[in-house]
């Protein structure tokens, strides 16, 4: 059993009909285990009421909570989020909480170690300590480990230096269309889909770029691929933790040895799903689920 890693943000998601577990990298632990995989949260939350409903929570998913650190003195991470009509997120990140200070531990060296994939982004890399310790467990991946960056461009928490290191870190990248037009602009790739995409292979050592774009689907770029699938159309409750989804998938059938086609359909599908339910947590159904 493949065994990976979403270290960063954890947090309640206060949405418009109540709370919900959230936090790119742990949404990408939660689905890749429901895929079948043995995954690991690293992050940090308060000793606070609401740092011990998450891990509460976790216990009642099932999730490993050996990686969350429990910080007296720190607040547990909320995102204030809005829902415009086509129930696309709209996110006030809180500032100042426990995953910016996500503590190293010798135990986090030998995590890395065995992690067959880890999955990292940008928006826990906005405080010193919380970066100082993903670049550290970054350090201490094995050469064949899959080092998944999920850009998720939030609130200003980043910057062309920032997205250029995190790139020159990482093997895989995903991100959806409208960050690629950003990333682009920052650094100044060519203009067209296609061009920039080949701009970032030449520049960074990435062997594959996921870029989703919504309803449209999804295209997988990188060294002997170019698979360009169709989305699944469904009734959407909310978009959040969609594109995490589709990453847990994407590695998910990636260790697995999956063909292209069948890696971009079956994301596709699983972030089509997510869309359909509130929240970033659905259970999915049995024949999303089961990909042996």
């Amino acid at each position: 059993m493949s065994f990976v890693v979403g270290i960063g943000e954890l947090l309640w998601d206060l949405l418009p009909d109540g709370r919900q577990m959230g936090g790119a990298p742990a949404n990408f632990a939660f689905h890749a285990q429901a895929l079948g995989a043995s995954s690991m949260i690293i992050s940090a939350v308060g000793d606070d009421r609401s740092g011990r409903e998450i891990l509460e929570e976790l216990g009642r998913r099932r999730l490993e909570r050996s990686g969350i650190a429990v910080l007296s003195g720190a607040t547990t991470g909320t995102v204030t989020v809005t829902l415009d009509a086509g129930g696309i997120p709209h996110y006030t990140i809180h500032e100042g909480v426990a995953w910016d200070v996500i503590p190293w531990t010798a135990g986090l060296g030998d995590l890395a170690a065995r992690a067959d994939a880890v999955c990292f982004g940008s928006l826990a890399q906005r405080s010193p300590a919380s970066r100082a310790t993903i670049g550290a467990f970054l350090d201490a991946t094995r050469p064949d480990c899959l080092r998944v960056l999920d850009l998720n461009l939030r609130q200003a928490a980043f910057s062309r230096d920032l997205v250029a290191g995190l790139l020159g870190r990482a093997t895989v990248l995903k991100l959806n269309d409208e960050e690629l037009e950003t990333v682009s602009r920052m650094l100044t790739l060519p203009g067209s889909e296609s061009q920039a995409l080949a701009g970032l292979l030449e520049a960074y050592p990435l062997s594959l770029i996921a870029l989703t774009k919504g309803r449209t689907g999804s295209r997988l770029y990188g060294r002997g691929v170019d698979q360009s699938t169709p989305g699944h159309p469904v009734e959407t409750a909310d978009t959040v933790g969609a594109g995490d989804a589709f990453t847990s998938a994407l590695v998910t059938g990636m260790l697995r040895h999956k063909s292209w086609p069948e890696i971009g359909e079956r994301a596709n599908r699983i972030a089509g799903y997510v869309c359909s339910r509130k929240g970033a947590w659905p259970e999915l159904p049995d024949e999303l689920a089961a990909w042996a």
